[in-house]
């Protein structure tokens, strides 16, 4: 069980990091408007998704948020991983720009996997 708690801290902790990061980024620096320009999106949207990845960091990161809440940031972020991918080979970047999206999405499942293995109760474990 303690594995399993450090392995969701350290997956969940990355993932959270890296949208709070990517979404402070995207409100503050200049350079992802013009990234935006480039993968085809309006100027609205990076401001939507830098809002957003913000709050679904927060929303993993806080052990009082409700399951049905994780549930859609994880789900909200997968979503934003993959339309990442897609989006940066639609726009001609370099396979290993597209991938990396791919990669956080092989973390965030990971977070997700043993969130769950840590929030089943121990009755439901033995037959």
């Amino acid at each position: 069980m303690k594995k399993n708690k450090i392995a969701y801290w350290a997956t969940t902790g990355i993932i959270s990091l890296m949208m709070l990061f990517s979404g402070f980024s995207y409100l503050t620096n200049p350079d992802m408007s013009a990234a935006f320009v480039h993968l085809g999106f309006p100027a609205y949207f990076r401001i939507e998704l830098g809002l957003l990845k913000v709050v679904g960091a927060v929303t993993l990161i806080l052990p009082i948020v409700p399951k049905s809440l994780k549930n859609f940031a994880y789900a909200g972020f997968a979503i934003t991983f993959i339309s990442a991918f897609i989006a940066h080979l639609s726009s001609g970047d370099a396979v290993s720009m597209a991938i990396m999206p791919l990669v956080f999405l092989g973390i965030l499942v990971a977070s997700f996997i043993t969130w769950h293995r840590n929030n089943v109760p121990t009755s439901s474990l033995s037959l």
